[in-house]
């Protein structure tokens, strides 16, 4: 018959030299002693009898356990008569192999088990992570860091039971609680070199997301976003500068929002012809690279304003100081601080130069957001170089050219774009073209032929050609730029359905051999895809649109079809009103744009793609324009007649085979 334990007083117990484990933890008998204060011994120990001491027994398995117990007795929480419950062996030979049994083959719980198990305590025994941490003895900051890895996308919580991962890499992830995006990074880096890199992990994950003291968000406001819709990333040790917020798009609505506003305001305010908004903290070359800065005449310092910049000196040299004495975690504000006190440094020293009223009349202003996350207005204006002019408004457009009304006089800017916007419409169109190439093979072959034995024979620039073929994709002025056009999809669609079967083979010669190996139609496609990859981008004016324009005239491209101009991509990122106002005109004339001229830029915007979508009541001619309508940047030049070679008439002329259905 098995034995039972028996209940004995701790007093009664000792440990037995013949316990195995020598070398304890501090931390792990903090938490273990804590939980036996709450539920109490819950597992036996196991003893020898003590000779010539009745009742009394030396434990050689539990040693752990006995300790807390004399612990909690010495501390006054447990009753020094409290019983313990002792399996008492009846042959004390094999005690060390018994007190080994007992440790060697205890198992640490896998994390992924330790985090759903918090989750379940406070969900079914509805606890608080305090509860359970003083239950464990662990501090609620690890309770808490555990339940955030219990709601990790479900591919990586899987990974993290099946240790496909470590903790380390989990805690990462957990850095985003937004389990889209931690799905999207583990894809992403899961087979490649930064797989491990928890840096790397983290940076990926922190894409598009914004700190509370982030200029942007000091711009928009906590309130204001969280009304829209916005999500914070919020634990234990964050705070209103510290906590994350981690719908950047939305951010960057909102502030393109209030700096448009603004910008308008400023805009009628100062007299300026123009007012660019720049949803960014300074202005950089690339926005003003074509145009001249304003000289006015810079006023003197105050004696105010000189004493203030003594003051920054001495608040920077103390800030630096503190600075290079703070620990890692108290950097942070500090490094805030001194970037604070030198852009209020800058805009003191170098003020804003006075204008008269004629300068202001033709002047470029920029508005930028400031350090404080109020809208400002760059300290530098501009004007378009006059013997630019003519250039620009056969590009973009004029700046100082105005309509005049014999019924009524009206002075509107023609639609001028900044170079970011330039390069996106750039990159729209030719995607366009790459999603064209790509699904006619017999053009991409002759194209492709064509441009690496034109590039090989030249000794001079290629530039002409509008191509960078090695097969590699070229570089972009946009970075992280996604334009979520109809073109985009079909590339995805064309990416999806190329063979990868050959890919996976082995050795570079069993791959080659592999791809031979594909049936004709497959090579085919994977040789338009290359092809069509290598097209680079080319702004309107730019050297190579010729031969971009051509090509595209090439498949008879409804670019209407494909591309329609909406406030994201286009209208909230002209310069003002105005130059909507100005598109509207151009589809439905003076009347249809004076319904709209009272409007705010975003609902005119959001208007205007309503409009130029055909979602709203329209007469008909006018909402047949405004559907075929797109701005020069995104148009090819048809030519006059196809030749025999146009993709639309197959490689021979022979008929439709390889083209590619418009759009719907």
């Amino acid at each position: 018959m098995t034995q039972l334990p028996i209940l004995v007083p701790a007093a009664n117990l000792t440990k037995s030299p013949s316990n195995v484990r020598k070398v304890s933890d501090a931390v792990a008998d903090a938490q273990l002693e804590a939980n036996i204060a709450v539920k109490g011994v819950r597992q036996n120990l196991i003893g020898v009898p003590v000779s010539r001491k009745k009742g009394h027994y030396r434990i050689i398995a539990g040693g752990r356990r006995l300790d807390a117990v004399h612990r909690l007795i010495e501390k006054g929480a447990f009753d020094p008569a409290y019983q313990v419950a002792v399996l008492v062996l009846g042959d004390a030979k094999d005690v060390i192999e018994t007190s080994l049994e007992e440790n060697i083959f205890s198992l640490a719980m896998n994390p992924a088990d330790t985090c759903r198990a918090f989750q379940d305590i406070i969900e079914i025994e509805a606890k608080t992570p305090e509860d359970v941490a003083k239950r464990f003895g662990l501090t609620e900051r690890f309770v808490r860091s555990r339940l955030r890895l219990a709601d990790l996308a479900d591919p990586l919580f899987d990974a993290l039971r099946n240790s496909e991962i470590t903790l380390n890499i989990a805690v990462a992830y957990a850095s985003n609680s937004d389990r889209i995006k931690q799905a999207e990074v583990f894809e992403l880096l899961k087979d490649g070199p930064y797989r491990s890199n928890v840096s790397e992990i983290k940076r990926q994950l922190a894409v598009n997301t914004y700190v509370g003291n982030d200029p942007k968000a000091l711009l928009v406001g906590r309130a204001a976003y969280i009304e829209a819709g916005g999500r914070v990333d919020l634990d234990l040790f964050t705070d209103s500068t510290t906590e994350r917020w981690i719908d950047g798009d939305l951010l960057n609505r909102l502030a393109a929002e209030k700096l448009a506003s603004a910008a308008e305001a400023m805009r009628e305010r100062d007299g300026f012809a123009e007012v660019r908004v720049l949803p960014t903290t300074h202005v950089t070359y690339n926005d003003t690279w074509d145009l001249r800065p304003l000289k006015g005449e810079t006023p003197p310092l105050t004696d105010e304003q000189q004493s203030r910049l003594d003051e920054i000196k001495t608040e920077l040299e103390a800030a630096n100081e503190a600075y290079e004495e703070a620990g890692d975690e108290g950097t942070a504000p500090l490094a805030n601080r001194i970037e604070l006190l030198e852009a209020e440094y800058r805009s003191i020293e170098k003020p804003a130069p006075t204008l008269t009223d004629e300068q202001k009349i033709g002047a470029l202003a920029y508005v930028v957001i400031g350090h404080d996350g109020q809208p400002r207005l760059h300290e530098q204006l501009y004007v378009v170089p006059v013997e630019d002019l003519p250039a620009a408004r056969a590009s973009f457009g004029s700046l100082e050219e105005r309509t005049v009304e014999t019924d009524a006089t009206s002075v509107r800017d023609k639609p001028t774009y900044s170079l970011r916007l330039a390069q996106e419409l750039a990159e729209m169109k030719s995607e366009l073209l790459r999603v064209h190439i790509a699904s006619d093979p017999r053009f991409a072959l002759d194209l492709g032929t064509f441009w690496m034995v034109d590039k090989a024979r030249r000794t001079d620039d290629a530039a002409d050609l509008a191509t960078e073929l090695t097969a590699d994709q070229p570089g972009s002025a946009l970075l992280d730029f996604h334009s979520e056009t109809i073109a985009a999809e079909e590339w995805a669609r064309i990416d999806d359905a190329l063979d990868r079967s050959w890919i996976d083979a082995g050795s570079v010669t069993q791959r080659y051999d592999a791809f031979c190996a594909l049936p004709d139609e497959a090579r085919a496609a994977w040789l338009a895809w290359a092809v069509a990859r290598t097209l680079r981008a080319v702004l309107l004016g730019r050297e190579g649109e010729a031969l971009i324009n051509h090509l595209g005239s090439r498949f008879d491209i409804d670019e209407a079809a494909w591309w329609r101009p909406t406030a994201k991509n286009y209208f909230d990122r002209l310069s003002g009103k105005a130059a909507i106002l100005d598109h509207i005109q151009e589809v439905g004339g003076k009347d249809l744009a004076l319904r709209y001229s009272a409007s705010k830029k975003h609902d005119l915007s959001t208007s205007a793609e309503k409009m130029f979508a055909g979602t709203v009541p329209l007469e008909p001619e006018i909402r047949e324009a405004a559907l075929r309508w797109v701005p020069e940047a995104m148009r090819f030049k048809k030519p006059a007649a196809k030749l025999q070679c146009d993709p639309a008439n197959g490689a021979d002329g022979a008929g439709e085979e390889g083209t590619l259905p418009q759009a719907a």
